[in-house]
């Protein structure tokens, strides 16, 4: 069983907050969807501080696999979050009330035109975003251990 994280374990940047808190405080019966789109809550271990970073995210499903995209709104970096999963892939998820690991990895180029496709199915902004970016906007699966 994944370790039991609260709020004030984690930072979690601006606009977020309100949404993670509650996702918390309700065991995910509030915040696992947020605009319409399914959002689930991801932990990674801060690549410097070693520290829980918590990230709601809207994510997508490949058979068993979740899928998220490290998009930043097209933004010229990569969101912190995808620094740090790439740093330490082990990571842990809350799905709704399920919390559970996970091993995250970048698709491979083979991979992301499908899975592509999926998340602009889930959330159709990803194509705009991509098209304000000279960067490759990832996508990430995640994989319970």
């Amino acid at each position: 069983m994944a370790e039991r994280h609260t709020f004030e374990d984690m930072r979690t940047p601006g606009w977020r907050e309100e949404h993670a808190r509650r996702y918390l405080a309700t065991d995910g019966a509030e915040g696992q969807s947020w605009n319409g789109m399914p959002a689930l809550l991801l932990t990674t271990k801060g690549r410097r501080s070693s520290e829980p970073r918590l990230s709601p995210l809207v994510y997508g499903r490949d058979g068993d696999r979740y899928l998220i995209v490290a998009s930043l709104g097209g933004a010229p970096t990569h969101p912190q979050w995808y620094h740090n999963l790439v740093a330490n892939p082990e990571v842990e998820l809350q799905v709704g009330a399920e919390r559970f690991r996970a091993r995250a990895r970048t698709a491979t180029p083979a991979e992301k035109p499908a899975l592509w496709s999926v998340m602009t199915g889930v959330f159709p902004g990803y194509d705009q975003y991509q098209s304000k970016t000279a960067r490759d906007i990832p996508v990430i699966i995640l994989e319970r251990i």
